[in-house]
């Protein structure tokens, strides 16, 4: 039976090492860390990378939407950067990998919803208490159905833990708060709660449609923002092989300040779910009093776009038929409903930064010795839609399948205070999290784990679709000490910046936390490119069943 490191565990373990050393020996320790720190070589300064992202993150490439003008003037610049840097051409045609999608986007104006209570319709004001979520295929047809609190609207077998036993869900809408139970680890809350594994056990008990409750305890963004960007473009990879919502006719996301609604007459009242949830509780199951009348029009076309691929072939004769890949987003959310009079959603941080990373560690190797294996730099697109640009490489890469040994992903890294601590999601799961802590203390630098699991962030990026076929792989951001100054910078940073147009190139950046980054990182690739052993999997890490 497979075993998943839980933070708690992951913490303490990492806290027992920490202060185990005798008095001279942690003196030691730390003086050659120090030393290792001081002799490790330097390639960035980061003044190239922050030309990159003036160029990426620049109001005429209008937030790279996925299939945009701007997105395809980005990506023609970076193709154009790894030509200078001498890499080879590695997608389906030339740099690119072509990408085939549908987009969708509601229109609000023939959209509807109500709750019905004793024969009586109360109409929802879309955008205020709820919208729909056009990540979904949302049935054109009217729906009347009854509702159904499910909890967290989680089963997860490894845990014997089933939010959905015993209810009867059969042709009704469940209703469910984002979140998962103190008592279950972290890979699983995390991949239990993707759409595809939740929406399985939701279907087959016989849901027809979800409405999803936001934690407040964990939302990223205010639900004014939040809403603002109901109305942007959604986007499905076309092919069957990648719908993982078939059946699911409608999707709302309600509003938690506005939520008492779904609950009078019932019995419960969501203060009290809140509570609950806010100390990751079990929640209670039960009918709803209300039922949901809704109905909603979308407008489809379909839309073109494509990856980048790179290669920096390797040194080895055998090895170089073997790659590790440095993955990163280039899109963003384009051009949105406007925030203080700015309506462009730039993206400097996310994830021009990560995309410029990619630049500039695979432009380091220009006239360098090549590591043994083979390096290929994928820089994706449609990540912001839900991972499409990285699930279609994933599941059709353009070299062979097996022949990836990791990968390493960039997703809004954030340099935006000194580089003291670096986070990397996936430490406990496979051995590139161990080289990752001896990557970062060759520059002095600590790891963590996520300090913050309820976000989900390790399924959140791209990296998940590498692990869903089998690929260890990890996430590198920097990191903060609980309680510290430099949580406050990143939650207000989160609060007033993520997916917001001051993402943009006003916002101060610590460039020498960037180039320090980028040394941890392009020592990591060496590293694994250079050992014999490909990486593995721990035993007990949750992700392993997915490895060939």
């Amino acid at each position: 039976m497979l075993r998943a490191i839980n933070q708690k565990q992951i913490e303490g373990s990492m806290t027992f090492r920490r202060f185990a050393f005798p008095s001279i020996s942690a003196a030691l320790f730390i003086l050659a860390a120090t030393t290792f720190a001081q002799t490790a070589a330097k390639h960035f300064t980061s003044d190239a990378w922050w030309a990159h992202v003036q160029f990426l993150a620049d109001d005429n490439l209008e937030g790279r939407q996925t299939g945009s003008e701007g997105l395809r003037k980005a990506q023609a610049y970076v193709v154009d950067q790894f030509k200078k840097a001498g890499l080879e051409p590695a997608g389906t045609d030339g740099f690119y990998q072509p990408v085939k999608f549908v987009s969708r986007e509601i229109v609000e104006s023939e959209s509807s919803a109500a709750l019905i209570s004793g024969g009586k319709a109360e109409p929802l004001v879309l955008g205020d208490d709820a919208y729909f979520s056009t990540r979904v295929n949302l049935t054109p047809d009217a729906i009347t159905a009854k509702l159904v609190f499910v909890g967290y609207g989680l089963k997860i077998p490894e845990q014997n833990y089933d939010d959905l036993a015993g209810l009867d869900l059969k042709g009704k809408i469940a209703v469910y708060l984002q979140g998962s139970t103190a008592e279950t680890p972290t890979a699983l809350s995390a991949h239990y709660q993707t759409t595809l594994e939740r929406w399985k056990s939701l279907k087959a008990a016989g849901a027809i449609g979800v409405i999803a409750i936001p934690n407040p305890a964990s939302m990223d963004v205010p639900w004014s923002r939040m809403s603002s960007s109901r109305t942007q473009v959604s986007m499905d990879l076309v092919g069957k092989e990648f719908d993982e919502s078939e059946g699911l006719k409608l999707a709302l996301i309600f509003n938690p300040g506005n939520a008492e609604k779904l609950f009078a007459g019932s019995g419960h009242t969501f203060a009290e779910i809140a509570a609950l949830g806010k100390d990751r509780k079990p929640l209670p199951h039960f009918p709803l009093a209300v039922s949901l009348k809704a109905h909603a029009t979308t407008k489809t076309k379909p839309v073109e776009s494509a990856n980048l691929v790179a290669k920096l072939p390797g040194s080895d004769p055998t090895l170089k038929n073997e790659y590790v890949v440095l993955s990163a987003h280039l899109d963003h959310l384009g051009i949105g409903e406007p925030i203080n009079g700015d309506k462009i959603y730039n993206g400097a941080m996310d994830n021009a930064s990560g995309s410029a990373a990619v630049i500039e560690i695979a432009s380091s190797w220009k006239d360098q010795p090549h590591p043994k294996r083979s390096l290929l730099f994928v820089v994706v697109c449609a990540e912001e839609k839900g991972l499409l640009g990285s699930k279609y490489f994933a599941a059709h890469p353009t070299v062979p399948e097996k022949s990836i040994v990791a990968d390493v992903n960039i997703d809004m890294f954030l340099p935006i205070v000194p580089l003291k601590v670096l986070k990397v999601q996936g430490i406990a799961e496979s051995n590139l999290g161990d080289l990752a802590k001896e990557a970062a203390a060759a520059y002095g630098v600590r790891v963590q784990a996520d300090p913050q699991p309820l976000r989900n962030a390790f399924i959140r990026s791209d990296q998940y679709s590498f692990i869903r076929h089998g690929i260890p792989a990890v996430k590198l951001d920097l990191g903060f000490d609980p309680g510290s100054p430099d949580e406050a910078v990143f939650k207000h940073w989160l609060t007033t910046r993520y997916h917001a147009p001051s993402d943009d190139l006003s916002q101060p950046v610590d460039k020498a936390a960037a180039a320090t980054y980028e040394e941890i990182l392009r020592q990591l690739l060496s590293t694994i490119a250079d050992t014999e052993a490909r990486p593995q999997w721990k035993p007990d890490s949750f992700f392993r069943r997915f490895a060939h």
